[in-house]
């Protein structure tokens, strides 16, 4: 006796409103490697701005200290942050490369 193949199709659910609101809104997926890259971008912008805004405070050009150091702390927790997403990664990676096959 044959059986036929196991064949998996992803399930859709759809189902149309006669009041219209159920138009399909397709929004632009992001990938992980693209979420990764924009946000160190963004972590590299922020150590920009402090970079700057320390330098204008060197030369006098600061009028609210405050904004330094917000600044400063801004472009500290991402750096912490991306730290400790590069440590985690790496533990992964190395946690893979222990295991036996």
């Amino acid at each position: 006796m044959d059986l036929p193949p196991l064949e998996m199709m992803p399930v859709k659910m759809s189902a149309k409103s006669h009041l219209g609101e159920s138009k399909k809104v397709e929004e632009p997926v992001q990938t992980f490697g693209e979420m990764l890259t924009d946000a160190l971008k963004k972590t590299n912008e922020l150590q920009l701005e402090s970079d700057k805004m320390n330098m204008a405070l060197a030369a006098g050009r600061v009028e609210d200290i405050s904004q330094v150091v917000v600044a400063s702390q801004k472009a500290d927790i991402a750096i912490q942050l991306t730290l400790q997403l590069r440590n985690r990664a790496v533990s992964a990676y190395q946690e893979i490369m222990r295991m036996q096959v």
